[in-house]
């Protein structure tokens, strides 16, 4: 089998090493004699799994005894609904900082629990850039600051978390979660879906801090939705296989030197990208420099008729995933952190070529 260069958006590529660990445990689970989708999650095979991955979570990000780690359903979108419904009524107000599609559908839900304001958005400009602090005008008491750590779409990234005066972050980090350190004590809430860099698509990862957690509702809402009923305990039965796939990329990620050093090789990857796409006026990057992401590398060509066939001749020669978002069009790499620097080579190898004979 030859794999290809996996560009997608997500569900994204994994590393090579889980999936062939994966492959060869999925019939026979540690001589268990059955798949581990096939033992309760209350058995000892699954609950080992459960308690290793929050470990590596708690080691790669520092979590200490503050935190409480979720392993829920959902992705962002069942996130945009709990955190409000835990943490909004019409009396309460929550501050959201608008960079993209994501954190535009994340203020909709909020607003169907509380008073919304929304303290920056960079709509006006195509949302081709992030806040400076100076930017953002925050309320007088929020119960939280929400915003969106990566946008997909757009191609932008924080390069470090936004001023909230004091009071808790949340996030929704699906698209960048264990690419680089973060300062995690500033974090009321952090959520991501894993299908970015985490693993595949099915389980939603939910670290909330512990005093934050304890301002959470606990009636009035379906108790589903209380993250609460969550806390140190498994409420339902979890999203097993994506769980199982989650700790081993978690312990890919401390083999490769933990998010620090993960943090390195995602800056030179995208680096290189953005110097060919930068070398001259053939490809363009329609975000502003210092809100460039490293996950996402969105360009254009000089026309759409050029990008079609940029996408169609890339993908004959095994780049695959490299259309653009149908709402922004253009082309995007996806280079989260399972992407190869020999699979960012070969774009731009491939880019080079095709400049040559297009340009």
């Amino acid at each position: 089998m030859s794999r290809i260069h996996n560009f997608s958006a997500g569900p994204a590529a994994l590393p090579l090493s889980v999936l062939e660990q994966a492959r060869d445990e999925l019939v026979d689970f540690k001589e268990a004699g059955a798949s581990l989708m096939e033992l309760s999650h209350r058995g000892p095979e699954y609950t080992e799994v459960d308690a290793q991955a929050r470990e590596r979570l708690n080691r790669l990000l520092g979590l200490g005894d503050d935190f409480e780690v979720l392993f829920l359903q959902g992705g962002a979108s069942g996130q945009f609904v709990q955190v409000p419904q835990n943490y909004l009524d019409p009396a309460t107000t929550a501050d959201y900082l608008c960079t993209g599609t994501w954190s535009k559908k994340a203020i909709a839900e909020a607003r169907l629990f509380g008073n919304i304001n929304v303290a920056y958005s960079s709509e006006a400009s195509h949302f081709d850039r992030v806040p400076e602090d100076d930017e953002i005008g925050l309320s007088e008491q929020p119960r939280y600051v929400h915003f969106t750590s990566n946008n997909t779409i757009f191609g932008t990234q924080y390069r470090r978390e936004p001023i909230s005066n004091g009071f808790p972050l949340v996030c929704d980090a699906s698209s960048d979660f264990l690419s680089r350190p973060i300062d995690i004590k500033r974090y009321g809430l952090l959520y991501a879906g894993a299908q970015k860099n985490a693993g595949p698509s099915g389980v939603t990862i939910v670290i909330i801090h512990k005093d934050f957690l304890a301002l959470a509702k606990d009636s009035g809402i379906p108790a589903y939705h209380q993250y609460k009923n969550h806390a140190g305990t498994l409420y339902n039965t979890p999203p097993v296989f994506p769980v199982y796939l989650l700790n081993l990329v978690l312990g890919w990620l401390e083999d490769q030197g933990g998010v620090a050093a993960i943090e390195k090789i995602n800056e030179a990857k995208a680096g290189r990208l953005y110097a060919e796409i930068d070398a001259d006026e053939y490809y363009r990057c329609p975000a502003q420099v210092a809100s460039r992401s490293r996950m996402n590398v969105v360009f254009r060509l000089p026309d759409e008729t050029l990008e079609k066939k940029f996408i169609k001749e890339a993908e004959a020669a095994g780049l695959s995933g490299l259309k653009g978002h149908r709402s922004a069009g253009g082309c995007r790499a996806s280079i989260y952190n399972a992407c190869p620097e020999a699979s960012v080579d070969a774009l731009i190898a491939f880019m080079r070529e095709f400049r040559g004979k297009n340009g």
